[in-house]
């Protein structure tokens, strides 16, 4: 009975050969995310290793930027990252591709110890720990259950009102709380909308695929563009806030957080989902997030407000 159970629960999870191959194309993707997460905070002068609240980066700094060659190198890199998880989910289910984004926290943080000199504690290690254990669970369940279901344009619309939702909401806390903003409220804003990004590219390439390239579809596009620039400003000023691999701690875990919730409440990929999978979901979430929230408090790059300098009038 048991060994009928697992077969059953093997033929409903397997993937054909060709959905396996987005496996691997996002893992490399990862590393590139992961390499190129690192050039880019290098490129990031503004960071001074703190808790340094109200980064901003402006004009100016954005043309440095342009000129700094860590920094070009590092968007070379996270573009390759891109274009490795389009390839990705053009191949594969989103909740399956999506979160193997974990590998690259796992890269950065080693990578950025070594590159840093520094030694990553046991509360740190911890954290990071959290974070893949909550992701690796919340994922897990959903590959299980979740479906792919057509998309209809009711729910295309619903996901762009949504965006502009949460496009508006942004906008107004970092206005009101700019001056004060750190780096949680940056990662979370830049995972945010590169959830948004994900579900976008994803709804965009079903659609060209099934050969429904319209208006619909070049809105949605337009809507990946916009939510990816914002995001990406945002990823600039968490790297001017904190340390990269709690960059990326917050975005391999609030980015696929915010896809699946957007799959599973707007797409219909729930349907099916036993209510006890729905509490697993909401657990493995809460495990996932504490980890960032430790990892940002813990962080041995992270020094406390109280300890970071006085700014000079």
């Amino acid at each position: 009975m048991l060994f009928t159970s697992l077969d059953d629960l093997a033929a409903e999870i397997s993937l054909t050969p060709m959905q396996a191959l987005g496996i691997p194309v996002a893992i490399v993707g990862a590393v590139f995310l992961s390499v190129g997460t690192q050039f880019q905070h290098r490129g990031v002068d503004q960071f001074e290793g703190g808790d340094q609240r109200g980064a901003h980066l402006g004009g100016s700094a954005v043309l440095r930027l342009l000129r700094n060659p860590a920094w070009v190198v590092g968007t070379l890199l996270l573009g390759l990252a891109v274009v490795m998880q389009l390839g990705a989910l053009a191949l594969a289910p989103l909740i399956v591709v999506q979160p193997l984004g974990a590998v690259a926290l796992v890269v950065t943080a080693i990578l950025n110890a070594r590159l840093a000199k520094i030694k990553l504690d046991h509360r740190t290690i911890r954290a990071i720990a959290l974070c893949l254990v909550g992701i690796g669970i919340f994922v897990g369940v959903a590959a299980i259950f979740a479906v792919e279901r057509p998309i209809s344009d009711r729910q295309l619309l619903t996901v762009l009102a949504l965006l502009v939702v949460g496009l508006a909401g942004v906008g107004v806390a970092w206005w009101f709380y700019r001056k004060r903003a750190n780096a949680i409220f940056y990662i979370v804003t830049a995972g945010v909308l590169y959830g948004f990004v994900v579900t976008l590219s994803k709804i965009v390439i079903n659609r060209i695929i099934s050969g429904q390239f319209e208006w619909l579809t070049i809105v949605c596009g337009i809507g990946v563009v916009i939510a990816l620039a914002a995001g990406s400003y945002a990823v600039q000023l968490a790297h001017a806030s904190g340390p990269p691999d709690l960059v990326i701690a917050g975005l391999t875990v609030v980015d696929p957080l915010v896809a699946v919730l957007i799959g599973v409440t707007v797409l219909g990929e729930a349907a099916a989902t036993p209510p006890w999978a729905i509490i697993v979901f909401a657990a493995a979430g809460a495990i996932a997030v504490t980890g960032v929230l430790q990892l940002a408090r813990h962080h041995p790059q992270i020094r406390p407000l109280a300890e970071a300098p006085e700014e000079t009038p």
